[in-house]
C-alpha cells in the first residue's frame, strides 16, 4: 500500500483558513462523507454538538495529486515562526528569467491579498529568491 500524507495546520479558526487555503491553492474543501449531502448533515448525525462544528475542516486537491490539508482548531494563538511551512510554486521554474519570476510573484502576492494574505519579506539573493507571505492567521509561506 502507498503511503500517502496529509499536512496538518493548527489554528484558532479552521472554516475560515480553510476558505483561505482552498482558494489560495486552488483546492476545494474536502466532501462529505458518502450518504451525506453536507457536512452539518453529517456532524448532526453523529451527534457533535453544534459549538464544535468549526473544530476542524479540510481541503483536497480536485485533480487528486497534492496533498489533503487539515485544520485542526487548537486554543493557543500562534507566538513563534513557524518550524514547517507551505511554499507555494508560481515562478515557473529556473528557466524564466529573475524580473519575469518576480512579475509571477507580485500578480499571485496581489491575488491571494485580496483573500486576506499580507506581504512579510522579499528575499533576494543569489541564489535564493521568493516571498514570504502570511495568512490570515499570521502562518507564514512563501511564494517561490
Amino acid at each position: 500500500m502507498a503511503t500517502t500524507i496529509q499536512v496538518v495546520i493548527d489554528c484558532s479558526d479552521p472554516g475560515k483558513l480553510s476558505q483561505f487555503w482552498a482558494e489560495a491553492l486552488h483546492y476545494k474543501l474536502d466532501d462529505p462523507p458518502p450518504g451525506f449531502a453536507n457536512w452539518e448533515e453529517a456532524l448532526k448525525a453523529w451527534n457533535v454538538p453544534e459549538e464544535k462544528w468549526n473544530s476542524a475542516s479540510a481541503i483536497v486537491d480536485p485533480e487528486k495529486v497534492g496533498p489533503r490539508i487539515f485544520f485542526q482548531q487548537v486554543p493557543e494563538a500562534k507566538t513563534v515562526k513557524n518550524r514547517v511551512h507551505l511554499d507555494v510554486r508560481v515562478s515557473g521554474g529556473l528557466g524564466i528569467t529573475r524580473e519575469e519570476r518576480k512579475t509571477r510573484f507580485e500578480a499571485e502576492a496581489a491575488r491571494l491579498g485580496k483573500i486576506g494574505a499580507t506581504e512579510i519579506r522579499w528575499v533576494d539573493e543569489p541564489i535564493d529568491f521568493h516571498l514570504v507571505m502570511a495568512d490570515p492567521e499570521g502562518n507564514e509561506f512563501c511564494l517561490t
